[in-house]
């Protein structure tokens, strides 16, 4: 799923605090499709990540838990972490998943293309901010 964002063009964001506080894609994510994103295994979401994911028998346990992530962050911060989490957190091993410029260890087809594209990020920031334990 995540190589639609290779044919995508980046948006421009403005990141204030600790939040980019604007849809990339000037209107709301679908939380259905974000969902799917997040528990699909070539998202990477899970690979790192455990939640409120009954259907998954292996999911992560580096990251933190995403169940109650919408009582936690607002949809601007998650939508930071997604783009970008590198700018909260120098050492994180969080991908960038809507950033192009300044990686070192990216692979080949990867190169100059994001991860997700802004439509993805928006998806997957719907979804987060449903989950409140």
């Amino acid at each position: 799923m995540p190589c639609a964002a290779a044919a995508q063009t980046l948006q421009n964001f403005v990141v204030i605090g600790d939040g980019i506080a604007t849809s990339l894609t000037g209107t709301p994510g679908d939380a259905a499709r974000g969902r799917a994103l997040v528990v699909e295994r070539s998202s990477t979401c899970i690979l790192c990540h455990n939640g409120p994911f009954p259907e998954q028998r292996f999911e992560g346990d580096l990251a933190p838990n995403l169940a109650g992530t919408g009582s936690r962050w607002s949809a601007g911060q998650l939508r930071l972490r997604l783009v970008d989490a590198s700018r909260l957190n120098a050492s994180t091993i969080m991908p960038s998943y809507y950033r192009v410029d300044g990686l070192d260890r990216v692979g080949a087809a990867w190169r100059g293309k994001p991860i997700l594209s802004a439509e993805q990020i928006e998806d997957i920031v719907a979804y987060l901010v449903t989950l409140r334990e």
